[in-house]
């Protein structure tokens, strides 16, 4: 189904990339509906002007927002919904909806894979909700949130089925400084979004064990061509690997000090155990479970992918970093 317009649009999170999203969807929108799962968060939202826990930084006009704890409530008047949840979290937040998504664009700028299922958000709304696939979007590029609230210049791809629906969605994020593009690669833009953190966790541990930046260029190049390899075997197209949204997704991912990912990987590298570097960082690091979710999608599809199995050997299997990324280097070329 072809949309005329993004009609009332909604943002479905309270983190810092939602909060990021819902900025740059008012530079087009005169008023939006914003999912909060806390209904103490909100009242503090209203109250301070700003959201009170993620890029406190970043102030909104309230009254042009309209806030809600129940999601029923938030979709019923809503045509199109963002969602930005991390992943973990997503089929908690809709347990509790009753209301039908078919009739909805439903955009996910969620960059994980759903736990437990092993399949991608879009997928995940296409197979449990019958959303029509390309009333299914989603958002990717190199884009970190605390980059974007500060007006910085980024690119973000939309990819969808349908061109004229992932135009109507790419018009709704571009301003000056958003730059958008579209594509219909919708779940080679997913799972390499999902690699990308997994390649930041073992760049962070290389750099935890303090490993120079020569080995991380090699790493990262090494990271490439895996990801090639996978999204060649699961979603085979013409891709340019070398985009924005896959290389430049990977390279800000990899290398920025704003990547949790790195930060969590940086953690392990120095010894801390996983528990003790999640409860040291607050914020989740996706990579943690994209890593086993992609693991156990690529039983099936059994691709040459030793830097995953490295993050997968040290997050979960409890092998010494060291000794991991020692076996991984001598696999390098």
């Amino acid at each position: 189904m072809h949309f005329e317009s993004c009609g009332r649009v909604a943002i479905m999170g309270g983190g810092s990339w939602a909060t990021a999203i819902a900025k740059i969807v008012m530079n087009h929108e005169e008023n939006i509906n914003w999912y909060i799962r806390r209904a103490d968060r909100i009242e503090e939202f209203r109250k301070l002007g700003h959201n009170p826990a993620y890029l406190t930084g970043l102030h909104f006009d309230v009254n042009r927002i309209n806030f809600s704890s129940d999601i029923n409530d938030i979709v019923k008047n809503s045509d199109t919904l963002i969602f930005v949840t991390p992943s973990p979290y997503l089929k908690s937040h809709l347990k509790k909806l009753k209301t039908n998504l078919r009739d909805k664009m439903v955009v996910t700028a969620i960059k994980g894979i759903v736990p437990d299922e092993n399949i991608t958000v879009s997928r995940y709304f296409q197979r449990m909700y019958k959303v029509p696939e390309d009333q299914v979007a989603t958002i990717g590029g190199p884009s970190h949130a605390e980059e974007v609230a500060l007006d910085r210049l980024c690119y973000l791809t939309v990819g969808c089925r349908s061109l004229e629906n992932a135009s109507l969605i790419s018009d709704l994020l571009a301003s000056a400084s958003v730059k958008t593009s579209i594509s219909t690669d919708v779940e080679g833009i997913e799972y390499g979004s999902v690699l990308k953190n997994v390649y930041a966790i073992a760049t962070g541990i290389c750099h935890g064990l303090k490993y120079g930046d020569n080995f991380q260029s090699v790493l990262i190049a090494n990271a490439l061509q895996e990801m090639d390899r996978f999204l060649q075997t699961v979603e085979p197209c013409e891709r340019h690997i070398e985009d924005s949204v896959y290389l430049g997704d990977l390279l800000v991912t990899t290398y920025s000090n704003f990547s949790r990912n790195r930060v969590f990987g940086t953690m392990i590298g120095q010894g801390y155990s996983v528990k003790t570097a999640q409860l040291e960082m607050e914020m989740i690091a996706e990579g943690y479970y994209g890593t086993n979710c992609m693991k156990e999608i690529n039983r099936k599809y059994h691709v040459n992918m030793p830097i995953l199995d490295a993050v997968y050997n040290i997050l979960y299997e409890k092998i010494s970093p060291m000794v991991e990324i020692k076996l991984l280097s001598e696999s390098f070329k």
